[in-house]
């Protein structure tokens, strides 16, 4: 499926992962709405990328239901009907189960889950309408597996591809996509963020692959679709 021209909307998309995918969907001609915690970044991101108009940003905690709706109808404003949601916006906070404070338990669920189904419902019913739509979700490899030090992290992504395997049978005979993507380890400034490291970075993910691999599931014939899909280094 061609993606010139398609609206589409990229959440925590000021680095890493989501800024690559913005940067990946613009240079491919979509037109493009982003947002992030950031305001500065996300304009500064905007000035960047636009091309006579077709890229737009506002910031956005995910988390905030009410920031959720005014943003969804910025885009809608700006750019009309949107057609693609990457749900990328996230966040961890590591450190053992029985230590962890619950903010940063809670935070980490709000932004990583509660982001995603709001994002999503803010957009869904357009696309439910029309028929056609594509929601892509990063997951991580932490969504299937047990993370010693980053339980609260593991719950967040194990519920994001629940959501998302459960969402796809909802809508799939209403012509809306739903993609789960599951990464590896990535070299962006979400480990540091978050208070941790990546060891021998160079073997690593790069931002850029997961970026490559949106574009690839967006380009799928109609009659195809990626529903989950694990992205690993290939020797770590």
């Amino acid at each position: 499926m061609a993606i010139e021209h398609r609206t589409c909307v990229v959440t925590g998309a000021t680095d890493g992962i989501g800024r690559a995918v913005a940067l990946a969907l613009a240079g491919a001609g979509a037109r493009l709405a982003v947002c992030a915690r950031t305001a500065d970044r996300v304009y500064q991101l905007v000035r960047e990328l636009d091309r006579d108009g077709t890229v737009v940003g506002a910031p956005c905690d995910v988390s905030d239901e009410g920031a959720v709706q005014t943003f969804a109808t910025f885009a809608r404003d700006r750019l009309g009907p949107v057609d693609v949601l990457v749900n990328n916006a996230g966040l961890a906070r590591f450190g053992s189960a029985w230590e962890l404070p619950v903010e940063a338990f809670d935070e980490t669920l709000a932004v990583n889950v509660r982001g995603t189904y709001l994002m999503t419902r803010a957009f869904l019913p357009d696309m439910l309408a029309r028929g056609d739509g594509h929601i892509i979700n990063i997951a991580s490899l932490a969504g299937r597996n047990p993370v010693p030090g980053a339980a609260a992290y593991a719950a967040a992504k194990h519920a994001v591809l629940g959501f998302s395997k459960s969402l796809f049978g909802e809508v799939r005979q209403h012509g809306v996509r739903v993609t789960a993507l599951c990464p590896g380890s990535v070299v962006t400034p979400f480990f540091e963020k978050s208070g941790g490291s990546l060891d021998r970075p160079e073997r690593k993910l790069q931002p850029e692959d997961i970026a490559d691999t949106v574009l690839a599931v967006l380009r799928l014939p109609p009659r195809a679709l990626i529903s989950e899909l694990d992205i690993r280094p290939a020797n770590p």
